[in-house]
């Protein structure tokens, strides 16, 4: 096979293909006297793997995982899968957390009063979302929390309505959610009124982990196929 017809199954470049086996995505090409590259089905499954990889792990855990297969660093390879896989388990109960938190607020029919929780202090409630003290202070700017002050010491304190808004604004930065549109998000709830955004924003956010999750399974057939093709082959 040549680059044009690797690139042409994917509708994309031949350089493209260059520049994925240069980056270690695809194994090494063997060449030509003429030095053209001779790819052949290896390299093609290789390349559907790499391009199933990157839905579900992101551009830069697809070529990672690419990397270690072709280290022989099988090990490896799996370790970051698992951490994908990890990550979306995480990223579910996250959303499920808040949407609880949010029904509890809106007072859904049947929904349990909320439980007021204990302020927290900016450290403890970064250490709780996996954040720094940082990013929480960048959303007091941008208005999704308003901590209140210690009046002794003059440290914020979050108490339960900005842990909730902070454990949504978090789930939805994962979403990719700029920060006006969370705060604007944020406002609809703390006023309780017009939700039909934040069950738009949840909805959305739970079609795209569906999705991820799909595409986690369809990379491990490519993947799963590509290393039976190169055991095979040799290498």
């Amino acid at each position: 096979m040549r680059p044009a017809d690797l690139a042409r199954e994917h509708g994309i470049s031949t350089q493209a293909v260059r520049n994925y086996e240069r980056d270690g995505c695809l194994p090494p090409a063997e060449r030509t006297r003429s030095g053209y590259r001779i790819y052949t089905e290896v390299h093609a499954a290789a390349l559907r793997a790499y391009l199933a990889l990157i839905p579900g792990y992101g551009h830069a855990a697809a070529g990672q995982i690419m990397k270690a297969v072709h280290a022989d660093d099988i090990g490896e390879a799996l370790a970051l899968i698992d951490g994908g896989h990890g990550q979306l388990a995480r990223d579910r109960d996250t959303l499920d957390a808040v949407r609880s938190a949010v029904g509890h607020l809106v007072g859904e029919s049947g929904a349990a009063p909320a439980v007021e929780r204990a302020p927290r202090t900016v450290g403890a409630l970064a250490r709780r979302l996996g954040v720094t003290p940082a990013t929480l202070r960048n959303w007091e700017d941008a208005g999704i929390v308003t901590p209140t002050r210690d009046p002794g010491t003059g440290y914020r304190l979050f108490r339960a309505g900005d842990i909730r808004d902070a454990e949504l604004a978090h789930l939805l930065r994962r979403g990719g959610y700029p920060l006006d549109h969370i705060a604007t998000v944020v406002r609809q709830i703390r006023t309780a009124g017009g939700t039909d955004t934040l069950a738009g924003a949840l909805d959305d956010w739970r079609q795209k982990l569906t999705a991820r999750g799909l595409a986690m399974l369809d990379a491990a057939a490519h993947l799963s196929r590509y290393l039976g093709l190169r055991e095979a082959a040799g290498g």
